[in-house]
């Protein structure tokens, strides 16, 4: 630690909510043991995930707030490129110590047109299948595959356990209908990042089985469900599937645990193309108006090589974006004593095989993050659904808006 940076005295962090609440009181001693080693004081301040994007803007447009800013679910480092350090030489140090970052790491902080490391990569939630193996069990079904779950979904519905999707304004369901599109062999965009595709026959495709399953295997519910909407629905032992994050899973561990013993993890579901989720990213930036950048980069640093710790914390919730931080077999995933088997978690130990982010096929960039920011996909697939347009009308509403926001951000 350079005596200049002993003087800087403080560092103001913030992050989310994170929905494993020990993961927060993790975070937070490890910072506040940290500033005391290194004579700064360090706030952490946490507020709920969708409310992040206002801040963020509150933040630029104020030209002050905290210093390191977090990023989670919805776009944000590339939209703020103009107001974030590069934190290109951060991102090359971690690589030689914990090896080259994934591919959605580089979807998450790296902007291929400028060259700009607008963030530090920090982790991926993975999202796979949540599901009641006693009931699928009672159909003789696995939920495998997108068919899987239209077929099986009707069947479980008729029983009374429906399964569920949202298809409202939260991270959720702008991350599962992108895996269902990419699983179809759909994109919204090319693999240059910059030719809009979203109206493709395969997207109409699959708006079509969106259509289906929305009818056929949930309720009219999921039209307003926000991301904590679907945990309350497997916790109510009433839903028999989801698309979420573990984090459901680890509550109903808590509350209902012979519940929990029921619910079982796979894979996201296989498509005729391809089985690849959207993960939800995570990542930190350094406002260029941070009264302590370097502090900032300093704590950033310590932090990533404190990750396996993090990764504990989490309950196998984060998922690493540098291939050597976590080895496998990892910590919790390979063997968890508090599940029922112990492997069941074991799936998530391959996530990173079949995950990616905002942007696939191609780089991700501001556009495909305002795309996301705005629901664009969701809205085209509840606009079908919901019997509010015909699926042609909503792929092709879909390509007018998506294409708008290419060509302004092609312009800036």
């Amino acid at each position: 630690m350079s005596t200049a940076l002993a003087q800087t005295k403080t560092l103001k962090i913030l992050q989310w909510s994170h929905f494993v609440p020990q993961y927060d009181k993790w975070f937070d001693g490890f910072a506040t043991e940290w500033g005391k080693k290194n004579g700064v004081t360090v706030t952490v301040d946490h507020i709920p995930h969708l409310e992040l994007p206002a801040r963020a803007a509150a933040e630029i447009s104020a030209g002050a707030g905290h210093d390191i800013f977090a990023f989670n679910g919805s776009g944000g480092p590339h939209l703020y490129e103009k107001h974030v350090a590069d934190l290109g030489s951060l991102v090359s140090e971690v690589e030689k110590k914990h090896g080259k970052v994934h591919q959605i790491g580089r979807q998450i902080g790296y902007n291929e047109d400028t060259n700009v490391w607008s963030a530090l990569p920090a982790y991926y939630i993975s999202f796979p299948g949540l599901y009641r193996k006693d009931l699928w069990d009672e159909i003789g079904m696995k939920p495998d595959s997108w068919e899987d779950l239209r077929v099986g979904g009707a069947k479980l519905k008729a029983k009374g356990t429906p399964i569920g999707i949202s298809l409202g304004h939260s991270v959720d369901p702008n991350l599962s209908y992108r895996s269902m599109l990419w699983s179809y062999g759909a994109s919204e965009c090319d693999q240059t990042g910059k030719r809009v595709t979203i109206n493709s026959k395969e997207t109409l495709e699959v708006v079509k089985l969106v259509r289906a399953i929305y009818k056929d295997t949930m309720e009219p519910e999921v039209l307003s469900w926000d991301d904590a909407s679907n945990n309350r629905y497997l916790a109510s032992g009433r839903g028999s599937w989801i698309h979420n994050p573990i984090s459901a899973y680890r509550s109903i561990q808590k509350a209902t645990p012979e519940l929990a013993d029921k619910i079982y993890v796979w894979k996201t579901p296989a498509g005729p193309v391809s089985r690849l989720a959207c993960g939800s990213p995570n990542s930190y930036v350094v406002w260029r108006f941070a009264r302590n950048k370097d502090t900032a980069i300093e704590f950033l640093r310590y932090w990533t090589d404190n990750w396996v710790a993090a990764f504990e914390a989490s309950t196998g919730y984060n998922h690493p974006l540098f291939e050597n931080l976590v080895p496998k077999p990892m910590p919790i995933l390979s063997n968890d004593p508090t599940s029922h088997p112990a492997d069941k978690l074991q799936v998530l130990e391959t996530a990173d095989e079949w995950h990616a982010t905002y942007g696939y096929p191609g780089p991700a960039g501001p556009a495909s993050d305002e795309v996301a920011d705005n629901f664009v996909v969701v809205d085209m697939m509840a606009k079908a659904a919901n019997d509010k347009a015909t699926p042609e009308e909503a792929v092709a509403w879909a390509q007018k808006e998506i294409e708008l926001i290419y060509k302004k951000w092609s312009a800036a």
